[in-house]
């Protein structure tokens, strides 16, 4: 069955979540402060080998902000961030572009703000098949895994179709990596679109047919992004500024000592320092500055390129009924945290 028609089961699993989630919420605080009276600071972090692990690892928000309460709280895709930001358990969290796009999208239409480019994604997502299969095209009739409404869900798409194939023509498995990874090792499936770690180790006795660095050379590209909710983003400015500030401090360090922010990646995800420094190297990071550029985030009264590449996702999802419509770009741009950006960048 193809995986955009799989609605009802995807719904109940959604509905799990968010009532667990909305659970948490309630007892958790949702905005309110911490016991101890301090604000609140939740934070949707997954485990991509980027300088959001940088921060947390380094605990620069929490030196930043001594009077806030921060946790850090894993995910395994966007989607389920969605879920999470939908329910009130966080304020701010990393999401692939594709799972933004649905977000920004009838009918989920979250209200949030894109504040960050985490990374862009290269090589450090792929599709992997068995050996024996030459190509994407060779995949019909195959079973594939992919974590359901990801940046890598949607760059699977893009592949097939590329390729001359459908998602009737394949039958798509929603997986989170490491799942998918263990379903590659029992094999129950024939290829794998995933992301590092789970990647590196499917590569090991699998064949890379396709990387997003490749779509994304053909039009398509991807990335991940940092985002806050309207209200929290809306209550708290100064909490907005400090995040942003730890973020290209992140950055700044993987430019300036890619060792120790190799060694500190490489601790969240328990991999050797040196693995971490291979990973890391799959993306591209950017600078608060250069996020202003044209290309990217932009500036006040002029946002930038990643609202077209957001609202070009979101005509392909359609074309793949996984959105209801396709919003005007104008919602895209209106949804990146432009002036945000511009209070830190000097």
């Amino acid at each position: 069955m193809p995986s955009l028609r799989r609605g009802a089961v995807l719904a109940a699993s959604a509905t799990a979540l968010l009532l667990a989630l909305t659970t948490t919420a309630c007892t958790g605080g949702g905005e309110a402060d911490a016991a101890d009276g301090k604000v609140r600071v939740r934070i949707a972090y997954q485990a991509i080998p980027n300088a959001d692990l940088v921060v947390k690892n380094q605990r620069l928000l929490e030196k930043a902000l001594p009077d806030a309460s921060v946790s850090w709280v894993k995910f395994d895709s966007g989607g389920d961030v969605n879920t999470a930001v939908i329910a009130g358990a966080v304020d701010f969290g990393l999401i692939g572009s594709s799972p933004v796009t649905k977000g920004l999208s009838a009918p989920l239409d979250i209200p949030y703000k894109v504040l960050w480019i985490h990374d862009l994604i290269g090589d450090n997502e792929a599709l992997v098949a068995r050996k024996d299969i030459a190509s994407v095209g060779a995949l019909k009739g195959r079973k594939i895994a992919a974590p359901f409404g990801s940046t890598s869900h949607y760059s699977l798409l893009v592949a097939l179709e590329s390729a001359g194939l459908t998602a009737a023509d394949v039958t798509l498995v929603d997986l989170q990596p490491q799942d998918a990874l263990a379903a590659w090792q029992r094999g129950d499936i024939d290829a794998a679109y995933v992301w590092t770690p789970s990647l590196t180790e499917l590569k090991k006795d699998g064949k890379v047919l396709v990387t997003s660095r490749a779509i994304a050379s053909e039009g398509k590209p991807t990335a991940d992004l940092g985002v806050v909710t309207d209200a929290f983003a809306a209550k708290h400015p100064e909490i907005v500024d400090a995040w942003l500030k730890a973020e290209d401090q992140a950055v700044a360090l993987t430019r300036s000592d890619p060792g120790k922010a190799a060694t500190a990646i490489g601790a969240e995800l328990n991999l050797s320092p040196d693995e971490a420094g291979k990973q890391l190297a799959e993306l591209v990071l950017l600078s608060a500055w250069e996020q202003q550029g044209a290309a990217y985030l932009g500036k006040p009264g002029a946002p930038g390129g990643l609202a077209a590449n957001l609202h070009d996702a979101a005509v392909f999802l359609k074309g793949q009924k996984a959105i209801d419509a396709v919003p005007d770009q104008a919602v895209f741009g209106k949804a990146l945290a432009v002036k945000e950006l511009a209070r830190v960048v000097r």
